[in-house]
């Protein structure tokens, strides 16, 4: 199944959330965004960013 770029994969609570706090609502919106910036958000983590990176991936993108 592929991720869908108009939204956001389920990350967990606290990562979407943290997402939609700093203005991020889809997938595609994090392409090329470093991902030590996504780090830095409170309740970001390890997991959730690799979920992120690899719904990327599924359309050829990447987080920064």
């Amino acid at each position: 199944m592929t991720s869908s770029l108009d939204s956001l994969p389920k990350i967990g609570a606290p990562a979407t959330r943290a997402l939609h706090g700093a203005g991020y609502t889809a997938l595609r919106q994090l392409a090329d965004v470093p991902r030590a910036e996504l780090a830095k958000l409170h309740g970001m983590g390890p997991r959730a960013l690799g979920i992120l990176q690899a719904a990327l991936e599924e359309h050829g993108l990447t987080l920064g």
